[in-house]
């Protein structure tokens, strides 16, 4: 402030004590004056800064608030650079921010996430002792490297991917029914883990059809925890919505009343579709901040936003976060980064917001998955939590 006032009152101080710029001579006094006025000047306007700011309650931790709230006005317009998109188009969070003012249940709205405080060292320590304490859900992925969708399954490798991730999660979510899925809830029950098995549909109807029949199958021998159908199928455009209900409520149908069903998509296409709402007994959003852009400092809440919009219009309904995570490589999206240590930060602050809220939360996903490379870029295959080689990617100790 006070250099501020100096440099504004330049020309009247020179003026004022008859200092000549250029001038080979000056008249006696007029460089102490300047100088008198440029040390002074300051001195008074810091003095009078720290008066005004004596009573005003500002600290580290407040300051960190004001932040992540001036970020969480500041949410991305821009889409995704469509080559690096994936799937994950349609409306994004920003598209619905007036709807969240109506949400009274929402919390945190500034609140500092655990991993702000973290030095980049420190962060594979955490996160393995977060990984430690168990994963409510985590994805599963399947599928080596050198196979594509499609691709049988052995149970020789399912048998061991679900080895290493059993000791980290409580239950685990499966995409298909058929091609050697089908083996997954089997494994998994075997290991003490519960299930969300899903059938997987689209515009190939003879197989939607063995989809169904398998999950039925699955559901009556007493392997399925939840039951899902469909993994973003309205997203991609692959059915319309009423036989994506139909589906669903015959399924409902044919499964023990003890199962849940629902349907897994982006959770952007549940805010305006009511009658799908109706017909799922819980829903599955997936929420990924990363492919709307958000910086990875304000990844945790624009999730929490997701979560929110969604519970609007759940009408009491259970939601459960399907998918969510963050790539350790690849494109950026706007201003989403991948990088390890983001990948750390996002995966610290969202297991502490899900336990501490008690919401239901699956991780995406278990293994890099080098056969989506193809579809969504370098980063499309750089989600696990382990690597291609089954190698934990993120934790101290090789954990």
């Amino acid at each position: 402030l006070g250099f501020a006032v100096a440099g504004l009152l330049s020309g009247a101080i020179m003026a004022l004590v008859a200092f000549t710029p250029g001038a080979p001579v000056q008249p006696s006094g007029a460089v102490d004056g300047l100088r008198l006025f440029y040390s002074g000047v300051p001195i008074v306007g810091t003095l009078l800064a720290m008066w005004i700011m004596r009573n005003y309650d500002l600290d580290e931790k407040r300051a960190l608030e004001v932040n992540a709230e001036l970020q969480r006005r500041k949410l991305p317009d821009s889409p995704a650079p469509a080559a690096v998109q994936g799937s994950h188009t349609g409306p994004t969070l920003k598209d619905r921010v007036p709807a969240l003012a109506a949400h009274s249940g929402l919390k945190g709205s500034a609140r500092v996430w655990r991993s702000t405080g973290l030095a980049p060292q420190e962060l594979p320590a955490v996160f393995s002792q977060v990984l430690a304490a168990r994963l409510h859900g985590l994805c599963f992925s399947p599928y080596a490297e050198g196979q594509v969708t499609g691709d049988p399954l052995s149970e020789l490798q399912i048998g061991r991917r679900m080895d290493i991730v059993a000791p980290c999660t409580q239950w685990v979510r499966s995409f298909s029914c058929t091609e050697g899925h089908e083996l997954i809830p089997r494994l998994a029950r075997a290991r003490g883990l519960k299930t969300v098995v899903g059938a997987w549909i689209g515009h190939d109807r003879a197989r939607n059809e063995r989809e169904v029949q398998a999950l039925v199958t699955l559901a009556q021998a007493g392997l399925v925890d939840i039951a899902t159908v469909g993994n973003e199928v309205l997203l991609r455009g692959e059915l319309p919505e009423e036989e994506l209900i139909a589906c669903i409520r015959r399924v409902r149908a044919l499964l023990p009343a003890t199962v849940p069903v629902g349907c897994v998509d982006a959770y952007n296409q549940f805010l305006d579709r009511p009658a799908l709402v109706q017909a799922c007994d819980v829903l599955l959003p997936n929420c990924y901040p990363f492919w709307e852009g958000a910086d990875i400092a304000q990844a945790p809440l624009h999730l929490q936003h997701m979560h929110a919009l969604v519970l609007q219009v759940a009408a009491g309904k259970r939601v459960i976060v399907a998918e969510t995570g963050w790539p350790g490589q690849g494109q950026a999206v706007a201003a989403a980064v991948p990088s390890p240590d983001n990948a750390r930060r996002y995966f610290i602050d969202t297991q502490d917001w899900a336990r501490r809220e008690g919401v239901e939360l699956f991780y995406f996903s278990s293994f890099d998955e080098p056969w989506k490379q193809g579809q969504e870029g370098a980063v499309g295959a750089q989600w696990g939590l382990w690597d291609k080689d089954e190698r934990p990617k993120y934790g101290a100790d090789g954990l």
